[in-house]
């Protein structure tokens, strides 16, 4: 199969298995989304919807969370993990909101990434995500997935990045870049993986790391 070829197998699979594709983490609009993603750092996706709601009920847009102090917020989200960082970017974030953008989530990826505790990636996903702006955020599942397939060298999530937007046309980024994260979930985990299940890394995936699962299953 050549580079194209594997990339459309990717596409249909993925279209196939995950025709509609449900928003990971529960949001009603782009600021609890905002909120979401950024306490989704290093937790996930299951513990961060369970604890919103909680966080939510007390403060659903910056106008309410900026009343709570820093100490609240820290309370709320303890589960999470990372609360002491996480509960000032969130009363930091949301003042800013309220003094440079009348309250509002600005579109912008440059503006996001300028609020307290907001990087790439999550400004990638509330543009994607709140706005339908395309964006390819990277998480663990797809930097790994990219990898497997042959589509990137695994060096870091910019290079992941720069060949994912550069294989996919940008009107499946949006899509895709979800397809993916369910899909490394349900098919192809860091842990666990069966690879008679991965349709995907089965078909074209990279050489070296067949060769290398085949070899830990034999010995295992």
């Amino acid at each position: 199969m050549t580079k194209a070829e594997k990339v459309a197998f990717t596409i249909k699979t993925l279209d196939t298995l995950y025709p509609e594709i449900p928003v990971p983490l529960d949001h009603r609009d782009p600021y609890t989304l905002l909120i979401a993603v950024l306490l989704s750092a290093q937790s996930t996706d299951v513990r961060v919807n369970q604890i919103t709601p909680l966080l939510f009920q007390k403060a659903n847009n910056p106008f309410d969370m900026v009343k709570l102090t820093v100490d609240e917020i820290r309370e709320i989200i303890k589960p999470v993990g990372l609360s002491p960082s996480k509960s000032k970017a969130i009363h930091g974030l949301s003042r800013i909101l309220i003094e440079r953008y009348s309250g509002e989530v600005p579109r912008e990826l440059v503006l996001l990434e300028e609020l307290p505790g907001v990087g790439h990636k999550t400004a990638s996903v509330v543009v994607s995500q709140a706005f339908g702006i395309p964006a390819f955020p990277v998480d663990t599942h797809i930097h790994r997935l990219m990898y497997r397939w042959g589509f990137s060298n695994g060096k870091n999530v910019v290079q992941t990045e720069k060949d994912a937007k550069r294989l996919f046309s940008k009107d499946l980024w949006n899509k895709l870049h979800l397809q993916i994260i369910w899909y490394g979930r349900e098919y192809s985990p860091a842990r666990g993986w069966d690879l008679n299940k991965d349709i995907i890394t089965k078909t074209i995936g990279r050489k070296s790391v067949i060769k290398e699962y085949l070899k830990r299953k034999k010995a295992g």
